[in-house]
């Protein structure tokens, strides 16, 4: 079974206290269904047509895993505490 990533790009960040409820109550949220950091944060360099924007990367043992956390209580509380603080793109996308 292949490792699946959360890749998420915030658009923008309109209520930093919000994003830091939301870091909060993710974290604890994801790491209790087995998903695991990789990087977060604004990028070292963007190249070609790339965005400078906050991105964080997520491994998942695999897509049903990334999705069950997506959709766990814990999650959504996080999710409720961002509220409209940002705007973002997340993607699920399945490893090689």
């Amino acid at each position: 079974m292949a490792k699946a990533y959360w890749v998420a790009a915030y658009r923008s960040v309109s209520k930093p206290e919000a994003l830091e409820a939301y870091a909060r109550l993710s974290a604890a949220a994801i790491t209790a269904a087995g998903g695991r950091i990789l990087g977060r944060g604004m990028p070292a360099d963007v190249l070609e047509a790339g965005l400078r924007q906050r991105t964080v990367v997520i491994e998942f043992d695999s897509v049903e895993q990334a999705k069950a956390a997506y959709a766990s209580p814990a999650y959504q509380e996080a999710l409720a505490a961002l509220a409209n603080g940002a705007e973002r793109d997340i993607r699920i996308i399945e490893g090689v």
